[in-house]
């Protein structure tokens, strides 16, 4: 069965066969976003506004330390599914180590940086004095069990790239559980405070990481993982370098304006930021059929490519990205609508839930070019162009978002000038993915070790 399950991107249909891969990650992405929400949630509920700020503002912070890392496993995913899809199982093998090395090197890293700078980088960010504190306590306790994210991630990232997406969603699923239902006792009930949240959600994904690894080192397969090879090949290492590299630093830079964001909206209060934040626990729903695709179009696409059936990287490319935008706009649609009762969930301040809703119908109908750009990015990974994607978004997503956002905040002192930075600079890398994807050739393999291009 398991077999069965590796084969369907690279046999069978195209469509049956990215949907059974697409559909767990959609499932895991799911649970995931309901238990970043139910910190939100139960925060606010509990412990009030200025605490729902604190959490609620966390995700642009987080991502920034957390998003190269995550960057590069995704590359390293699209070089192990191209060696997988080509069966050249002794680099495959060998990748998979050096991944798993670069993970726990980087885990490491991330835990003493984000410890260390977390207070001075919230004071760049402008935090309220009235935060600030919760803040620190949330992110600290984030950080100091950032390596188990890390490790979740880069042993998801190797199993989603042999085609197995139904272990991951299992194992999130049983962290979302784990918690909520810590959230409930140690905030809810304890009235433990922010760190506490920060802390349920970090003892979940060392669950999830723990299971992840159970799976990969009792697996007969040919991508097994064994501690006693895990080191790094210089061979492999390149490889990784030159597809996750590009990702990596497109994740942190857009993170980087993303921050800069923030302290803009940062500067217009407390209840701007509770707003804004619940509103970005909202929209992590949007982009659920978003990252399930997108991640499938990256494996598929690399399979693939690595199998030598480029006709078959045409077909997932149109199925994948009409899909996702299609779904997308669906749930913009049902965001856009319910929007007051949403952002109501999370706060009872009218104010609060002004500025959310305000975001909310500014952004939520455009969530298919949001799909749109997300899938090319994807499809331009698994043909081992990472470089593209890396470009029009920091171009795009970040000097042009944060130019528009201070020259225009400069004359206009209204927070809608922030929420529409996001709109228009999707609309203009749609456009430019378009073209691109239109000329960009499919390259010719199979049957042998893959040659990465940056």
């Amino acid at each position: 069965m398991e077999t069965k399950q590796k084969t369907t991107l690279i046999q069978g249909s195209v469509a049956k066969g990215m949907l059974l891969f697409a559909l767990p990650i959609f499932i895991s992405n799911l649970f995931q976003q309901l238990y970043n929400a139910a910190d939100s949630l139960i925060v606010g509920n509990f412990l009030g506004g200025e605490a729902l700020a604190a959490v609620g503002s966390s995700g642009s912070l987080i991502f920034l330390l957390t998003g190269f890392v995550n960057g590069v496993s995704l590359g390293a995913g699209v070089v192990v599914a191209r060696y997988f899809g080509a069966k050249d199982w002794d680099r495959m093998r060998r990748t998979i180590h050096t991944t798993v090395a670069l993970g726990i090197a980087a885990g490491v890293a991330l835990t003493v940086v984000g410890v260390i700078l977390t207070p001075q980088i919230l004071r760049w960010m402008g935090t309220p004095d009235s935060v600030l504190a919760n803040s620190i306590a949330y992110f600290r306790m984030y950080f100091f069990g950032s390596i188990a994210v890390v490790m979740y991630n880069v042993g998801a990232s190797i199993l989603q790239s042999v085609g197995d997406s139904k272990s991951p969603m299992r194992y999130l699923i049983a962290a979302s559980i784990i918690n909520v239902i810590l959230d409930l006792i140690l905030v809810g009930w304890l009235r433990m405070g922010v760190g506490a949240a920060a802390f349920a959600t970090i003892a979940s994904q060392t669950v999830s990481a723990i299971l992840a690894f159970a799976k990969l080192t009792r697996s007969k397969e040919e991508w097994a993982v064994h501690w006693n090879e895990v080191r790094f090949d210089a061979l492999s290492l390149k490889a990784v370098v030159v597809q996750g590299l590009p990702s990596g630093i497109q994740n942190s830079v857009i993170s980087i304006a993303n921050v800069i964001v923030q302290s803009n909206i940062n500067s217009f209060g407390a209840q701007a930021m509770a707003g804004c934040g619940a509103y970005s626990k909202v929209e992590g729903f949007a982009f659920l059929p978003v990252t399930c695709f997108s991640m499938a179009l990256a494996t598929f696409v690399s399979q693939n490519v690595g199998a030598g059936q480029p006709d078959r990287v045409r077909k997932g490319m149109k199925f994948g990205t009409l899909c996702s935008v299609l779904m997308a706009e669906i749930v913009g649609v049902g965001i856009y609508t319910l929007s007051p009762w949403l952002i109501g969930a999370f706060s009872r301040e009218p104010d609060v839930i002004a500025f959310g809703v305000q975001q909310a119908h500014t952004a939520a109908l455009f969530y298919c070019l949001l799909a749109f750009s997300h899938c090319c990015a994807g499809i331009l990974r698994g043909l081992g162009r990472p470089v593209v994607p890396m470009m029009v978004m920091l171009m795009i997503w970040c000097a042009l978002r944060i130019t528009y956002i201070t020259i225009t905040l400069h004359f206009i002192r209204a927070i809608s000038v922030v929420f529409w930075a996001y709109p228009l600079t999707w609309s203009i890398s749609s456009v430019l993915f378009a073209w691109y994807i239109l000329h960009c050739p499919i390259p010719q393999l199979g049957g042998g070790a893959p040659a990465v291009k940056a």
